[in-house]
């Protein structure tokens, strides 16, 4: 199994940032020494409130390449919807060079609608269809600026090279490739740099529904989940399995192109880990589901009672034996083994710095972790999972 840091960096005490920067680098820099396959950075805007802040992983991933040797570099997410499809696939590429092929790519639509309607009025959350047509028109300019040397696109939300663009220098001899050689308007556009990996790093989706999970199957992308339960993780795995094997013409293993994140705390004791971390884990659960609600953390055919607010039933022990790895070492081992048995997972991606929570409590937590449960599901059991101080 692999193991992935999945790095939402918080700051509900509202510390200076530059210190909120510094304790992200510590997380980084101590999963990178200590045998971690990955680390995710996340996208938020606007987010006063602390819950969500940092707004930019590919110059977050920047920092991380400069300081890590081994550990592969990712985002959960790049909200593609919000950014210009040519500077994000220049931003991409870029940092795939920087880290000599240390990227993974993530992409989804955006969640939050005053975070869309204020950084792409296209991309508002309202109007689902234009919204998911916007992300796959980017996502088609990504691919074709990474894995072609000349291309053009024409599109409902971009077309590229701009229209009757004529395009004349002594340095840049005509090129047929680039323009037509009777009139010099560009007809094509060349993007650099391109990926370290060819043709482009593994892109991974972070998607929700089965329509999204087929789809992304589909196109030939690993998936991103959260939240569900296991029972309820076991339909959509064989959902996109099912999908992939159908489009690849191949029988594809459970849980091949899957990541699962989980959110984990571990301590000496059960109670230690809800004290030190239950109450922030569900504060965070109550921002999330405002508008999810709590039917993703139910299990298929689940009923629960009437409430007076969608939320009143919302809470540490609600949670904990639906989808939280909170516990002791032994405790959140069995508890990623029956993520194995049930699901075949193969990534798993867990995070500890809820909103509130001490940073020294979230370093406790991942360092035990890393020493009492990873070394249970290291794929290559010569690899040592170092205790680094």
């Amino acid at each position: 199994m692999k193991f992935g840091y999945f790095c939402n960096t918080t700051n509900w005490n509202h510390k200076p940032y530059d210190e909120l920067l510094d304790e992200t680098r510590e997380i980084t820099e101590y999963c990178d020494k200590s045998s971690w396959d990955s680390i995710w950075y996340t996208e938020h805007h606007f987010n006063h409130e602390g819950m969500e802040s940092l707004t930019n992983p590919l110059m977050m991933g920047v920092d991380a390449a400069a300081r890590t040797k081994n550990i592969r570099i990712g985002q959960a997410c790049n909200v593609i919807t919000f950014h210009n499809p040519i500077r994000m696939a220049e931003d991409i590429a870029l940092l795939d060079q920087l880290s000599k092929g240390r990227v993974e790519i993530g992409i989804g639509r955006g969640i939050y609608g005053r975070e869309a309607i204020n950084l792409n009025k296209e991309a508002d959350m309202k109007d689902q269809a234009k919204n998911f047509r916007l992300f796959e028109e980017t996502l088609t300019i990504l691919k074709k600026a990474w894995k072609e040397k000349f291309f053009n696109h024409k599109g409902e939300f971009y077309t590229y090279p701009a229209p009757d663009y004529v395009w004349q220098h002594d340095m840049s001899p005509p090129n047929k490739d680039l323009v037509n050689l009777e009139t010099n308007v560009m007809e094509n556009i060349s993007v650099l740099p391109k990926p370290y990996q060819k043709p482009c790093p593994p892109i991974h989706q972070v998607v929700d529904g089965i329509r999204s999970i087929e789809w992304a199957a589909q196109q030939g992308l690993n998936i991103i989940m959260w939240i569900p339960t296991v029972k309820a993780l076991k339909i959509k795995f064989e959902a996109f399995r099912n999908a992939k094997s159908e489009a690849e013409k191949r029988n594809v293993p459970m849980g091949e192109g899957i990541s699962l994140v989980r959110d984990m705390f571990v301590a000496d004791t059960m109670e230690e880990a809800k004290e030190k971390a239950g109450e922030h884990m569900v504060n965070y659960m109550r921002w999330v589901c405002h508008w999810r609600g709590l039917g993703n953390h139910m299990d298929p055919g689940e009923e629960l009672p009437v409430t007076k607010g969608k939320l009143d039933l919302l809470s540490y022990d609600f949670l904990h034996k639906r989808n939280m790895l909170f516990g002791t070492p032994e405790y959140v081992i069995d508890k990623i083994k029956e993520l194995k048995s049930e699901l075949n997972l193969q990534n798993l991606q867990v995070w500890s710095n809820f909103p509130g929570v001490k940073h020294e409590d979230c370093m406790k937590s991942i360092k035990m972790f890393t020493e009492k449960v990873m070394p249970h599901f290291k794929d290559d059991l010569n690899t040592e999972v170092k205790k680094v101080s």
